[in-house]
């Protein structure tokens, strides 16, 4: 209660009360300090607008944003059954659809703005498309996981090809520094002009090389200890935590203070590492998760101090908001499912500099969506 005045007016004291209990009543009612909360989303049902020319969207591999805001997608034409391209067949056995190509690229109201993608010549194409990043300077990587898919592929906004790194072969192993295996995912550090990869579906390794020339510069496994290609026993959360990266090795992210982030799916584990391949820590998510694994993607918070992470979980088909220092859940959202907002193997996100995230699904799933930000937590 407030101090009284006994000297002053029976009035003015009983008006000082009102104003002074209605304000205590307007602080209690306020919202706490909006700055710091937690990413929170709505999905927008309405994103993408339809493709033209007939097309239809396969299996979602990758998605990345730019600079301007512009999502990209990586998806699977080959992905697509008899039944959703039979507009394609010959003779056409329906009006719709034909696939439409792997690379395609949107503004944030969800209108295609560019496509391009398949083979062409002076690089060797994907058996199946995986991952896509467009870095700060505006080139499209991308990755493939088919069994032979031992490079990655570096291309300007317009689909001009542009650097080769492995080739379509046989992978020669964890330690070999020529070829890949089965790359899942790339980001490209712009201070250093470095390339990292998660490689991959068929390597256990972090590698790394420059991202102008395609030199090798350095590789490690779990832990930054050697690789190696050892049979594994498959997972059990009973058993000891294994000693080396679990396959696939399928997303990888650099920090702006230097701590890289690494999927180790079916480990259901993210790996933490200095750049130089150095161990921090690890945090481990659904530990008892048999299928496929739970950690599928992490995408870093675009607050200036990238206080989150978002984790993508493609077999439980959730997403888990993060705290960066600690890897504390502090949210998730979504669940299995079809319906808007839901997911059937969630398998790639990507999130713009407003705070929205987009998310891209496999196997049946064969959708992106896009999730508003609605809560303050961009400062």
């Amino acid at each position: 209660m407030p101090m009284i005045d006994r000297a002053l007016p029976a009035a003015r004291i009983l008006t000082r009360t009102i104003v002074t209990a209605a304000m205590l009543i307007g602080i209690a009612a306020m919202p706490r300090a909006l700055a710091g909360e937690v990413p929170k989303f709505a999905v927008d049902s309405s994103w993408p607008k339809p493709l033209p020319n007939n097309w239809i969207m396969g299996q979602v591999g990758g998605i990345s944003t730019d600079a301007q805001g512009h999502i990209w997608v990586f998806q699977r034409p080959r992905s697509l059954t008899d039944d959703e391209k039979a507009a394609s067949l010959t003779p056409p056995r329906t009006k719709c659809c034909v696939p439409a190509p792997p690379v395609l690229e949107f503004d944030s109201d969800g209108n295609l703005l560019r496509s391009w993608g398949g083979p062409g010549e002076g690089y060797q194409w994907f058996g199946n498309e995986h991952g896509i990043e467009v870095d700060d300077r505006g080139f499209v990587w991308l990755t493939g996981n088919a069994a032979d898919d031992s490079q990655i592929l570096k291309f300007t906004q317009d689909g001009k090809f542009v650097l080769q790194i492995g080739k379509i072969a046989p992978p020669k192993g964890s330690n070999d520094t020529t070829q890949l295996g089965r790359p899942a995912e790339v980001t490209v550090d712009k201070d250093a002009n470095e390339v990292y990869i998660a490689d991959g579906y068929g390597n256990r390794r972090v590698i790394v090389f420059d991202a102008t020339s395609g030199a090798y510069k350095r590789h490690w496994g779990a832990y930054g200890k050697p690789p190696n290609d050892d049979k594994q026993a498959p997972y059990d959360p009973k058993a000891p935590v294994s000693q080396q990266f679990g396959n696939p090795v399928h997303c990888v992210k650099v920090a702006n203070d230097g701590l890289v982030y690494v999927c180790d799916r079916t480990n259901n584990r993210i790996q933490v590492f200095k750049k130089d391949g150095t161990f921090v820590k690890e945090w481990f998510y659904e530990k008892n998760t048999l299928a496929n694994g739970a950690v599928w993607d992490v995408v870093i918070w675009p607050d200036p101090k990238q206080t989150f992470l978002l984790s993508a979980d493609g077999a439980n088909n959730e997403i888990r908001v993060l705290k960066r220092d600690d890897g504390t859940v502090v949210g998730s959202f979504g669940r299995n499912g079809r319906g808007a907002g839901q997911f059937h193997w969630i398998h790639a996100m990507a999130v713009d500099s407003k705070g929205n995230l987009y998310t891209g699904e496999v196997d049946t799933g064969k959708r992106v969506q896009k999730f508003k930000l609605t809560s303050d937590a961009l400062r």
